[in-house]
């Protein structure tokens, strides 16, 4: 085989022609539109990691905002469960004194009308006392209460202590007055019967002075300088009336 070495030359040269110009006017501006493709995809490589990157740290910050939200939703939820503890505490603490208030005001209430009612019932009954004293004296035979009552009246003065006898003994030497104090006027017939059963009782004539109180409904009192003997129906009251208020 014979080899033609001008044409083998000739098409060399037009290869390395065809190469120059294939790399000068072809590869070059391919290359250079591959560089910078191959720019844009690393730029939007960079773009898409910072966004990325930003995505994360949002993600992260969005986090941390919802853990500081529930944080400070249990802490509002705590503070307002302990204000609503609070409040109810303050409430009941507010009803429970204004119940005992009202139990204390009820119970006064009550103690005053029953201290009413008491005295009213006292009262009538003192009416009622009063009104039967009056019906049975009634029914006695005039001069018998006066004997009854002074025949009491003289066994006091005898169990008196001597200090009060001489009460009326002194003024019995002294011709003071005593005063004697029924609850009607007395006849001479009665006076003198007095005088007679207190010296019997005293052992000393006595300068009396009558003084008649119906207050005293039947009876009869003594009254010296400083010591009161009675009895009368009054005195028997009033001493009933003073242990029904002491029971009460």
């Amino acid at each position: 085989m014979r080899i033609d070495w001008w044409t083998l030359t000739l098409q060399t040269i037009n290869v390395l022609v065809l190469v120059l110009i294939l790399a000068r006017f072809f590869f070059r501006p391919i290359m250079d539109i591959v560089a910078r493709r191959q720019e844009e995809a690393n730029k939007l490589l960079s773009d898409a990691t910072t966004a990325r990157e930003k995505a994360a740290d949002a993600k992260a910050e969005v986090d941390k905002i919802r853990v500081g939200v529930a944080t400070e939703r249990d802490r509002l939820i705590a503070e307002a469960q302990k204000a609503a503890d609070i409040e109810r505490q303050n409430l009941l603490s507010q009803v429970s004194q204004e119940i005992a208030k009202l139990r204390t005001e009820a119970e006064a209430a009550i103690a005053r009308d029953q201290k009413v009612a008491e005295q009213a019932i006292i009262v009538r009954a003192s009416e009622l006392a009063v009104d039967i004293a009056q019906r049975l004296l009634a029914r006695i035979p005039p001069g018998a209460s006066l004997t009854a009552f002074l025949d009491g009246l003289c066994q006091k003065l005898r169990t008196l202590p001597p200090q009060e006898r001489g009460d009326f003994t002194s003024a019995a030497a002294t011709d003071h007055p005593i005063e004697v104090v029924v609850a009607a006027a007395l006849s001479k017939t009665e006076i003198d019967q007095i005088r007679n059963a207190l010296r019997d009782a005293l052992g000393s004539e006595l300068t009396l002075k009558v003084r008649s109180d119906p207050a005293l409904i039947a009876g009869i009192e003594l009254h010296g300088h400083g010591t009161i003997v009675r009895n009368s129906w009054r005195a028997d009251l009033d001493r009933i009336h003073e242990e029904l208020e002491r029971a009460k």
